[in-house]
């Protein structure tokens, strides 16, 4: 598990201008090897190493999905490799988000679409009434809309600037669902300051849910320090990266500040 299993890459799907999806085939028999939604995989370029949320898990037929958005320099070198070309996983990592209820409200933004996807496609398949909403700046910086309704989700888009679905934040097309549904459970991934407003929502009307949050990791495993959150001390790569709202409770930080590599503290 903590060594990087070294995989060719079996089929790159670009799903926007920014961001592609890195198929590889996976060991669905191995107990060690056990994937969950939620979990995060580190990906080595053979030169440096960072944590990737597992978008696609797919035990029908042996593969999982790396979702990458090209941001820096090591995105962007990952970006260009090309089918066949190789890179090393490390992982399954993390707590993954658990399946609670029969009508579940999953909430994504931006690249934060990756590990809800995956969530999506575990539900459905279970039978779960899903409704989605997925926000971007932009129409064609959605991700995963066509796949989540194909799996039976109702998917509810939302974009800065009104090319697709509902103009305006991913809070405001939440606050009209909560209005009008009733939801046994909320999941939700992307920028902090979005999730900390449903947050907020949720708290008012007192239904549990899943957050999964992103910090900066070096060994995934709990050793470091890195990732670890003010004030619990909990390390993200292991006591999260999914945590319950009565857990983020505690997280003096969320949607407050951040940690850089050398511990500074970066403001929202």
């Amino acid at each position: 598990m903590h060594a990087p299993k070294v995989l060719e890459i079996k089929k790159i799907i670009k799903e926007s201008d920014t961001v592609k999806t890195f198929i590889f085939d996976w060991d669905m028999d191995s107990q060690e090897d056990k994937v969950l939604p939620g979990q995060f995989m580190m990906l080595w370029n053979f030169q440096d190493e960072k944590p990737m949320s597992i978008s696609l898990i797919d035990p029908i037929n042996g593969e999982i999905g790396i979702s990458i958005k090209a941001v820096g320099e090591f995105t962007t070198s990952v970006h260009a490799l090309k089918e066949g070309d190789k890179l090393g996983l490390r992982g399954p990592y993390g707590r993954g988000f658990e399946l609670k209820g029969s009508k579940i409200l999953v909430v994504g933004g931006g690249i934060g679409m990756a590990p809800v996807s995956a969530f999506v496609d575990y539900a459905t398949w279970l039978g779960v009434a899903v409704d989605v909403v997925s926000a971007s700046l932009t129409e064609t910086e959605l991700l995963f809309v066509d796949r989540m309704k194909n799996s039976g989700a109702q998917v509810f888009t939302c974009t800065d600037d009104g090319t697709c679905g509902f103009q305006g934040f991913a809070t405001d097309r939440v606050a009209t669902l909560l209005e009008n549904n009733s939801y046994d459970m909320v999941v939700s991934c992307g920028p902090e300051l979005m999730m900390k407003g449903i947050y907020d929502m949720v708290e008012d009307h007192h239904i549990p849910a899943q957050f999964s949050l992103e910090r900066y990791m070096k060994c995934a495993m709990g050793l470091c320090g890195q990732c670890c959150v003010d004030d619990t001390g909990w390390r993200v790569c292991v006591e999260g990266p999914v945590f319950w709202s009565h857990e983020l409770k505690m997280i003096g930080e969320f949607a407050q500040y951040r940690r850089d590599a050398s511990g500074t503290r970066l403001s929202f």
